[in-house]
């Protein structure tokens, strides 16, 4: 029995390739699809001409079972789709008279007068079967090339989904029996992936053939995804769910969730769980693990506040660092980053102060303290500590990295209880 029914997704439209808008109706079909338990096999995007046109419903017929087409349906002349797909099967226009009906009733409830160019949207190739948008004038459209299937719809987002929703995933149900498809997803962060991958090699290579894993890195994290594909689901679930007790405890201390779920929101969760408090300060991160904080609704419940404190100056004068500290071993140090985390969390009466200082670049670094040289400093009513970061000469990815690292030094106390 085939395992996968293939689908090749193809965007039409220019102002995809200039840039000028884009393609989010490719990342909604692939989610919705492999939910289906479809494999979508190639994403391609193309421009309004018929040789591209063409050209990729020859193409992605070899590749895939099914194409999904969306844009060029408009009632301009550059959307030149429709009438692409009638050359390609050597089929005339046909006039429905029910489509024409629903443009002309979206037309009189929009007050709208209808044009002879509206009108010609009514017009489908003889061979498609009609798929109504009740949201749109212009029609999907759904052809049969064999074996294959070739479905046609509007580029505006809301426009595809609604036929997506209503007509297409149905009807590819329908026809063709599709495995379930099954994802875990695990969270690490503190390993890079070549590490991680040597780690888990022996686990990953011995992995039931039913399984895959792939490795997703991203700022300073490595999300593993394994993905399970059967047509006998509790059997599929059953055996991932032995692989992921396998991965847990190989990766210790450096998984941080199992599913895909950010960071500072499984700190979130932990602190107002526990009934505990939070207190920022930060020089080379610039606020941003306060924008993040913030930025999860309900913050307000464990986070007292912050200090941006850019300057030795406000160090000073709002964290109570020592100029002596300053001087003798300047800002990026772990003396100043130990003072900053202990004095904000006196400063804001909480539980937790959590602290940075570093040389996030691209300049300010020096042969002593290179350019991603970064301390962070995390203090409680018991103890205060320190860490020092040693990471890239990227601006923007020591910033996220250093804010990444707090939230898992922060993850690792709440869980232990500290």
């Amino acid at each position: 029995m085939k395992t996968h029914t293939y689908v090749e997704i193809v965007t039409i439209g220019d102002e995809i390739l200039y840039g000028q808008i884009t393609d989010t109706n490719s990342q909604w079909m692939g989610t919705e699809l492999n939910k289906k338990g479809f494999k979508v096999i190639r994403k391609t995007s193309i421009g309004d001409t018929k040789e591209e046109i063409l050209t990729i419903l020859e193409e992605a017929q070899s590749r895939a079972d099914v194409v999904l087409i969306t844009g060029g349906l408009g009632p301009t002349k550059d959307d030149i789709t429709k009438n692409t797909i009638a050359e390609y099967f050597g089929v005339e226009m046909t006039f429905h008279q029910e489509v024409y009906d629903n443009i002309a009733e979206l037309f009189k409830a929009r007050n709208r007068e209808l044009t002879v160019l509206n009108r010609m949207q009514a017009d489908i190739p003889s061979n498609g079967k009609v798929l109504m948008n009740k949201v749109g004038t212009a029609p999907g459209m759904w052809f049969e090339n064999g074996e294959k299937t070739i479905v046609s719809m509007p580029g505006v987002p809301h426009e595809m989904k609604y036929l997506m929703e209503n007509h297409v995933l149905n009807q590819l149900q329908e026809k063709y029996h599709t495995p379930f498809i099954v994802h875990k997803m695990m969270r690490t962060m503190g390993i890079p992936e070549s590490k991680l991958a040597e780690m888990i090699e022996d686990w990953e290579e011995n992995l039931p053939e039913e399984l895959s894993l792939a490795y997703l890195p991203r700022m300073g994290q490595v999300r593993l995804r394994i993905t399970g594909v059967s047509y006998d689901e509790t059997d599929l679930k059953d055996k991932i769910e032995k692989e992921v007790v396998k991965l847990r405890e190989l990766l210790g201390e450096n998984l941080y969730a199992e599913e895909d779920i950010d960071i500072e929101l499984v700190v979130s969760d932990l602190l107002k769980e526990k009934g505990l408090s939070l207190a920022t300060a930060e020089s080379c991160t610039g606020g941003n693990i306060a924008k993040t904080i913030t930025g999860i609704p309900g913050a307000s419940a464990y986070y007292n506040g912050g200090i941006v404190s850019y300057s030795n100056e406000v160090k000073e004068s709002q964290l109570g660092v020592t100029s002596e500290s300053l001087k003798n071993f300047g800002a990026v140090s772990e003396q100043v980053a130990l003072q900053m985390a202990n004095n904000v969390r006196e400063k804001y009466n909480s539980d937790y102060g959590v602290a940075t200082t570093g040389i996030a670049g691209p300049s300010g670094g020096t042969k002593d303290k290179p350019v991603g040289t970064i301390w962070i400093a995390l203090s409680t009513a018991e103890k205060t500590e320190a860490k020092l970061l040693k990471l890239y000469n990227n601006r923007k990815l020591n910033v996220t990295v250093t804010t990444n690292s707090v939230f898992k030094w922060l993850l690792e106390e709440l869980k232990s209880g500290n």
